[in-house]
């Protein structure tokens, strides 16, 4: 599937996390697999976390692209399980590596994948890039409130 189609847009991806702005890191999703998805997370000037990181060199968060990482993987695991209106939570966050610098007006893709589902726990593995420079991966876990 070619990155400009849109599988999900913003207005869908709201019926699956409870996130808003401005705390909702994924604009639209542009591929759905077996075991995974690929989501977009456009960065732009105005982004909040801009005026204090760093207001002379905008840099977006580390932790910010584990979190848009973090959402793209329960929009997934909500998805493919059918578990809307179940909030995921993060459990553990492994082997984070940062790359490269992710700023404005970059495109930062968010690819995750399912590793193990069990009960209400999820392993996923996630990456992002900036046209093909990789910028974060994590290891990451999280529960689903079934209750």
């Amino acid at each position: 599937m070619a990155d400009s189609e849109t599988v999900m847009g913003i207005e869908e991806i709201k019926k699956y996390i409870p996130h808003r702005y401005p705390f909702l890191f994924v604009d639209k999703v542009i591929e759905i697999r077996e075991n995974g998805l690929v989501a977009i997370k456009n960065v732009t000037g105005n982004e909040s976390f801009f005026a204090g990181h760093f207001p002379e060199y905008p840099v977006m968060p580390g932790v910010l692209q584990v979190e848009a990482l973090a959402q793209a993987g329960a929009i997934f695991v909500i998805r493919k399980y059918n578990f809307k209106n179940k909030p995921v939570y993060f459990m553990s966050i492994d082997k984070v590596r940062f790359r490269a610098q992710v700023v404005p007006g970059d495109t930062l893709k968010l690819d995750v994948e399912l590793l193990r589902f069990g009960g209400k726990i999820a392993k996923i593995h996630g990456k992002g890039f900036v046209d093909d420079r990789l910028t974060v991966e994590a290891d990451m876990m999280a529960t689903i409130e079934l209750g």
